[in-house]
């Protein structure tokens, strides 16, 4: 029997690559796909692919693909729609790769519907990781991880006994801009940030990366995906982007796990586990590699980190703080309308503006994320 998969996100750069991984694969087919609104590209993919379903977030672009779509393939919209595509019967997984917080509510719903979770939306974590956790749990549901880095150390424990876990450590490549000084930087622009040196990925995770804050959000994914407290989870600059991540056990052995620069190999891996198939990404040919590095993240020049440390610290609300007013700064960034340090500049200001409190319903922190976004848009 092949898996059936269901895709949110499927024209992202994370949802492209899943489609490259099921086109090579025998053993899954889609069933399902979710855009918020880039329709062309969504026709595109259901000619190859024939889903049972697709749901498009933007209301108008559903209309308009309902009117123009010459196919069997039934067409849903807005976040109803996107709910409804999460728990469709013939899925057995669904694969999260929307960009944002937007990604919480299919999560969520996903799980209360025992639907196997391949997460690469780490928003959903970082924003309401305890009640997530919580509900896979309460469901048993597993949650898989698609970041390269959560997946490594999933890789890493299996077999393992989680209480012998000493240290989760966190490769980071270090971004664009690594080694460059805080005075270079101070009016450097987005196109520039988007310049990865080993990733191929989307604008706001390529920005993330470029500030260190993706590394802080995936501090924060670490600590509910692994049940390890935040002084147990080191970030270290690893330029080469071949070992990525590792854990070091009580007894002070590490492990490690590498691969080329490629998010195929951890969407392959989440979707075929807890079985491996032939990969069809690059093979690490360790005798071409003549050095490993390893650093100490520059948290002066890039203190988004830090700011994702502070707020785990404190927990409760503000994870969910620093998540949305990233969110909306870099998008204001990519639109030219602040720059580079407002970002770390305005997270720090709505984090004192905060005051964090635990967090009992998704409603609670959808409206903490909404008070963020308002305040952020009022502030600049």
């Amino acid at each position: 029997m092949k898996k059936s998969i269901v895709i949110l996100g499927s024209t992202g750069s994370i949802g492209k690559q899943t489609l490259e991984v099921v086109a090579a694969s025998d053993s899954m087919e889609i069933v399902g796909l979710a855009v918020m609104g880039n329709i062309d590209e969504l026709e595109n993919q259901i000619q190859r692919f024939k889903p049972k379903y697709v749901a498009v977030f933007d209301e108008s672009k559903a209309k308009e693909l309902k009117d123009r779509l010459r196919s069997n393939t039934a067409v849903l919209s807005g976040m109803e729609g996107l709910l409804e595509l999460a728990v469709i019967e013939e899925s057995d997984i669904v694969l999260n790769s929307v960009v944002g917080s937007i990604g919480l509510l299919p999560t969520l719903t996903a799980i209360r519907n025992g639907k196997t979770i391949a997460l690469a939306n780490k928003e959903t974590l970082v924003v309401g990781g305890r009640l997530i956790m919580e509900e896979a749990k309460s469901h048993k549901v597993q949650i898989l991880p698609v970041d390269s880095e959560h997946s490594a150390i999933f890789q890493c424990l299996q077999g393992e006994d989680y209480n012998n876990i000493s240290k989760l450590i966190l490769t980071a490549s270090g971004g664009p801009f690594r080694g460059r000084t805080k005075e270079s930087l101070v009016d450097v622009k987005y196109y520039e940030a988007l310049k990865h040196p080993n990733w191929d990925m989307g604008k706001k995770i390529s920005i993330d990366s470029a500030t260190l804050m993706n590394k802080g959000l995936e501090v924060i994914e670490a600590k509910w995906l692994f049940e390890v407290e935040m002084d147990r989870i080191e970030v270290v600059v690893h330029p080469q982007s071949i070992i990525h991540s590792m854990v070091e056990f009580k007894d002070n052995s590490i492990i490690a796990q590498l691969g080329s620069p490629d998010m195929k190999l951890p969407i392959q891996y989440a979707l075929t586990y807890p079985n491996r198939e032939k990969g069809n990404t690059t093979k690490l040919n360790l005798r071409e590699l003549s050095r490993l590095d390893f650093f100490q993240p520059n948290t002066d020049t890039f203190p988004c980190l830090d700011l994702a440390y502070e707020a785990l610290r404190i927990g409760g609300t503000m994870p969910c703080v620093v998540n949305g007013a990233n969110e909306v700064l870099v998008e204001k960034y990519l639109h030219e309308e602040i720059k580079f340090y407002d970002i770390p500049k305005y997270i720090e200001k709505a984090m004192i503006k905060h005051k964090s409190f635990q967090y009992n319903s998704i409603e609670d922190v959808l409206e903490v994320d909404n008070w963020v976004r308002n305040w952020l848009k009022s502030e600049i």
